[in-house]
C-alpha cells in the first residue's frame, strides 16, 4: 500500500511540473494570431504583450496573475503573448513560466515582420511594450505602456463586466 502512496505522490508531483512548464502555443505568422484579437463570445479578454527580456513587463505580471485570480469565476481571459525569440522558447521562456508559476495562458507570437502586424492590432501602438489590449463583443481598450499597479489593471477590466 505504502509502495502504490508513493507512486501516486511521485506522478502528481511529475504531473504538476509538466503543468507548470506548461506548453506554449507558438503562432508563427499574424494571420494564425489575429483570430486571438477578435471575439463573439461574451467574454472579456485581456491580452498583455510582453518578453522575458523587458524589465517594465516582467514587473507587471503580477498583476496579470492578480487579475488572473481575481476574475477567475466570471467570463475574463488573460492571455500572456510572449515576444521572445522562438529559439529561446525552451531555454528562456518555459524556465521563466515555471520559475514565476505562471497561470495565465502563455502563448508566443513569433511572426518577425512586426512592422507590418503591429499597426493591426492597434492602429496607435508604435511597437513598444508592455501593451495591453482589453476588448469585448461591445468595448476595446489599449494601453501601450506599463500599468502602475494590479488594482489600476482591475478598474480597467471592471469597466467591460458593467
Amino acid at each position: 500500500m505504502q509502495k502504490y502512496f508513493f507512486i501516486l505522490i511521485s506522478l502528481f508531483f511529475f504531473t504538476q511540473d509538466l503543468l507548470a512548464q506548461g506548453k506554449v502555443k507558438v503562432y508563427d505568422d499574424y494571420e494564425a494570431f489575429k483570430d486571438l484579437l477578435q471575439t463573439e463570445s461574451d467574454s472579456t479578454y485581456v491580452i498583455n504583450f510582453w518578453a522575458t527580456w523587458c524589465k517594465p513587463c516582467v514587473a507587471e505580471l503580477p498583476y496579470f496573475e492578480d487579475l488572473h485570480d481575481h476574475f477567475q469565476h466570471e467570463k475574463v481571459k488573460v492571455i500572456l503573448v510572449s515576444l521572445d525569440f522562438k529559439r529561446k522558447i525552451e531555454t528562456k521562456l518555459k524556465p521563466f513560466i515555471k520559475k514565476n508559476s505562471l497561470k495565465s495562458e502563455v502563448v508566443v507570437m513569433a511572426d518577425p515582420k512586426m512592422n507590418d502586424w503591429i499597426g493591426q492590432v492597434d492602429d496607435d501602438w508604435s511597437g513598444t511594450i508592455p501593451a495591453t489590449l482589453v476588448f469585448n463583443k461591445a468595448y476595446y481598450s489599449f494601453t501601450e505602456g506599463e500599468f502602475d499597479s494590479a488594482d489600476q489593471l482591475k478598474d480597467l477590466v471592471k469597466q467591460f463586466l458593467n
